[in-house]
């Protein structure tokens, strides 16, 4: 695993992200019409939007304007015509990339994509060239200052609602759990008031990748960049040890 804080990551990503709050609310608008389209407006009932739900909380969004993007989507079912496409791929040195989009337009996405690889010295891969590597899991992370309980009660609360695994590190707390199970652990912590910096369905590598060399760095950095300004790209995964 990486010995770097998740937390921070976290932190530095939303601070990127705070500069870019609206690519950020579009995107998961996105994926609010999509998971309305084939499950339907209600959470209750669909566990891709109560995912999404998550997602998009964690990242500040307003829940009126959740609300709104739920009812636009449900007036607006057929016309959704965005999918999701998934690309697999190798940066410098042979770091694994897992792009997940979602596009009304997948000529111009692959385009896109296949660019920002190139220009990071990289390549685009076939499908299952590299998600091997990686687990999916739902992961949640609380940051120790926004969290009053002791980490064995935090910890038996998680793996009673169904979590598989709990780890501490210096300035928080990690909470996996399996995909299925997410939403039950995730809705177990909020009603019970815990805050956590992120809550979502995501690729953990199985083993982290450090890079030394200064050009490979930047020509990563310059892919990475490229696909976080992409509009269509919805996450990037990728076994870089930062």
């Amino acid at each position: 695993m990486s010995g770097h804080s998740k937390f921070a990551n976290i932190k530095h990503k939303k601070e990127k992200n705070d500069a870019a709050k609206g690519k950020i609310f579009t995107i998961i608008g996105r994926e609010i019409a999509v998971a309305v389209k084939e499950g339907g407006p209600d959470p209750a009932n669909n566990f891709k939007l109560a995912q999404v739900i998550a997602k998009a909380k964690s990242n500040n969004m307003p829940n009126d304007t959740i609300e709104r993007g739920i009812k636009k989507a449900a007036g607006d079912v057929g016309n959704v015509n965005y999918e999701y496409v998934t690309y697999e791929g190798y940066g410098p040195n042979g770091i694994a990339i897992i792009v997940d989009a979602l596009t009304d337009n997948k000529n111009r996405t692959a385009a896109n994509v296949r660019s920002a690889f190139t220009k990071g010295n990289g390549n685009i891969g076939t499908p299952g060239c590299v998600s091997f590597m990686f687990d999916k899991r739902g992961q949640i992370i609380v940051a120790k200052e926004d969290c009053e309980m002791e980490a064995d009660d935090l910890m038996m609360m998680a793996l009673d609602a169904g979590a598989e695994d709990f780890s501490e590190e210096e300035d928080s707390f990690e909470i996996l759990t399996d995909p299925d199970n997410f939403e039950a652990v995730r809705e177990a912590l909020e009603k019970e008031g815990i805050v956590m910096a992120s809550a979502e369905v995501t690729m953990i590598p199985q083993n982290y990748v450090e890079l030394t060399d200064e050009t490979a760095v930047k020509n990563l950095q310059k892919t990475l960049d490229l696909l976080d300004a992409d509009d269509d790209v919805q996450a990037v995964y990728h076994n870089w040890d930062e």
